[in-house]
């Protein structure tokens, strides 16, 4: 099956393809030189920006596509940022800038207040129209430091309950192995819509 990795996140191209290792699929990514348009991701939530972007991409390419929309929510921050971790800092801000945003936002909260979940919602969108989403999550809370150059994003500053360790500091197998789009991305494997013709 040929599939379209609807991002423009070389992280998360990464991630899919080491995802889909050994699976009878054609990936075909902005890397490959096609052009797609702008979605705008004016969605309140994860499920509303992924199915949109999937859907949108899907009808104008004529391709099976794979949307992500995925982000960090924090607790203290009401669960934010949310749909906006890749704008927190502003539009074209690094990694590093939104890092250092999020660490001087919570620098007076304590330990016991950090906690914090990664969402990625997942969604496959057909040319006919059909689409499905599927959710993950992982666990965590919010260091006072970056640790940690593995990844992208937030990764050196969240760490996860389930390896101990920041993201930052996690392998990609680690990482393939329990952060929240692997867990969606797995839903979407185990649907056995990725064999459909």
């Amino acid at each position: 099956m040929k599939v379209f990795l609807a991002t423009k996140n070389k992280g998360k191209i990464k991630d899919f393809e080491k995802l889909t290792e050994g699976m009878d699929l054609e990936v075909v990514t902005i890397l490959d030189g096609l052009d797609i348009p702008d979605v705008v991701e004016d969605g309140k939530t994860f499920e509303e920006n992924s199915r949109k972007k999937a859907k949108e991409i899907a009808d104008y390419t004529r391709i099976v596509t794979i949307s992500d929309d995925s982000g960090l929510c924090v607790d203290s921050l009401d669960g934010g940022p949310g749909v906006y971790s890749a704008r927190f800092a502003g539009e074209n801000a690094s990694d590093r800038e939104r890092n250092e945003k999020l660490l001087e936002v919570m620098k007076d909260v304590k330990k016991e207040n950090r906690q914090a979940h990664f969402v990625s919602v997942v969604s496959i969108a057909f040319p006919n129209g059909k689409i499905h989403s599927f959710r993950g999550e992982v666990n965590g809370e919010i260091l006072f430091e970056l640790r940690g150059s593995n990844g992208f994003g937030y990764n050196p500053l969240f760490y996860s309950y389930e390896l101990k360790k920041s993201f930052g500091e996690a392998d990609d197998e680690e990482r393939k192995r329990v952060s929240h789009r692997a867990k969606a991305f797995r839903k979407l494997i185990d649907s056995e819509l990725l064999k459909e013709k």
